[in-house]
């Protein structure tokens, strides 16, 4: 995905874009009928009574008002419910989702049709064959909110849930780590072997997180230089301004660096789409939140456990990569010691005295151990000592620290058989 194509999903993500373009489709809507009126006989027309759209579209218009202004206080109340009882990080996914904006947009469409007919009818531009147009849309409008309705009915039950929340988060990090499976480098190479690259640095122009990465726009640059462009900071990297985000093996000119530095998006907060790391460490807050002495609530985390088994088994599994098709540019892959830390750390650190907690985690690690091409399995190794031993640390009956330290032997044995 090039720069441009992210930032416009990210415009188009935003819930005033949609409400914008739905209104408009229903201004539009109720308008057209003003061009249609010559195609409708006059006999429709005088079957349809002259009060009937007017008195239809008063009451659309108040009710979607009404409605418009329920919702989007049942989404405000949500969207604070995520916040407080889930994660912070995981409100932008529900600020992102389609069904709820979808919803609320076709509402607002709704209301705008009903405005700009009532206006209209005022004027008397209409006519009797336009009042039939407009009677046939109101109808059609009509019907389209009460399925909207009633799915969004079912739709508030769930949103922002905890169990919904967690979906949408494990979604999208196997939705990137999908993606980065299919590409380890981005579209690009591997870096060269033989430590750091060497060439001219390339320094950021700001302080924040790396949100995207465009690769096509950097090998087109190397190209153009006749070089190489040796990327060393991968999207979720917090940055600061003038520190090294890559290195040119040709010196750039000043135009040239300008559009380098562009295509590294840097922004205040992390995002989904490039980052699989986040998806994790967002999980592992879900659980870490669940595990603390004011909510005490160890069936969620081991919940997280399996999402995050469902999530890294992606990067475990078999299969080719692709291509990569900007020759130009390096990028490193991701390091797997690292997937496990954002997630299993925590879980372990904060579920280390819960025995069940630590009897999943030695479970969910002698799963990836054993896992696809056996990727994984290193640092499913060192994670299962690691919470071993704090599992012994912390626990004080035997039995359940034997419990523990057993299950750590079998990802060893697992890790064996898997290979």
């Amino acid at each position: 995905m090039t720069r441009w194509q992210w930032l416009l999903a990210q415009f188009t993500r935003r819930l005033w874009v949609r409400s914008a373009l739905f209104s408009l489709l229903g201004a539009l809507t109720a308008l057209v009928a003003i061009w249609l009126k010559p195609f409708i006989p006059p006999a429709l027309s005088v079957r349809i009574g002259a009060d009937a759209v007017d008195n239809v579209l008063g009451i659309m218009a108040s009710s979607m008002l009404a409605v418009t202004t329920f919702s989007l206080g049942a989404m405000v109340s949500a969207y604070a419910a995520a916040a407080t009882g889930v994660t912070p990080r995981a409100t932008m996914l529900l600020l992102q989702d389609t069904k709820a904006q979808n919803a609320l947009s076709t509402f607002i469409g709704a209301f705008l049709f009903s405005i700009v007919g009532i206006v209209a009818l005022s004027t008397g531009v209409y006519g009797g064959e336009g009042r039939a147009v407009l009677f046939i849309a109101t109808i059609a409008v009509i019907a389209l909110v009460v399925v909207t309705l009633l799915r969004w009915i079912e739709y508030l039950s769930r949103l922002g849930r905890l169990g919904e929340t967690t979906r949408r988060v494990e979604e999208a990090a196997a939705e990137a780590l999908r993606e980065r499976r299919r590409k380890p480098h981005l579209g690009a190479l591997p870096p060269p072997a033989g430590g750091m690259p060497e060439g001219v640095p390339i320094l950021a122009s700001e302080t924040g997180y790396l949100q995207h990465l465009d690769v096509a726009a950097l090998d087109k640059l190397a190209q153009a230089a006749g070089g190489r462009i040796d990327v060393l900071v991968l999207p979720g990297a917090f940055v600061a301004r003038e520190s090294i985000l890559a290195r040119s093996s040709r010196r750039l000119e000043e135009e040239q660096l300008g559009a380098v530095q562009k295509a590294f998006s840097i922004g205040d907060m992390r995002s989904f789409d490039q980052d699989p790391r986040f998806g994790l460490s967002v999980l592992a807050e879900i659980a870490s939140r669940a595990l603390s002495p004011a909510v005490n609530d160890p069936g969620t985390a081991i919940d997280v456990i399996g999402r995050a088994v469902r999530i890294l088994s992606i990067w475990a599994g078999e299969g080719a990569d692709e291509a990569p098709a900007c020759r130009h540019v390096t990028v490193p892959g991701l390091d797997e010691h690292d997937l496990l830390d954002d997630v299993f750390t925590p879980l372990a650190r904060d579920g280390a005295a819960l025995v069940e907690v630590g009897i999943r985690v030695q479970k969910a690690l002698a799963i990836l151990a054993a896992a696809g091409s056996g990727r994984l399995t290193p640092a499913a190794l060192r994670h299962a000592e690691l919470a071993a031993a704090r599992a012994v640390a912390a626990l004080t009956f035997e039995p359940d620290r034997r419990a523990v330290v057993e299950l750590s032997a079998r990802v060893r044995a697992a890790a064996k058989l898997g290979d």
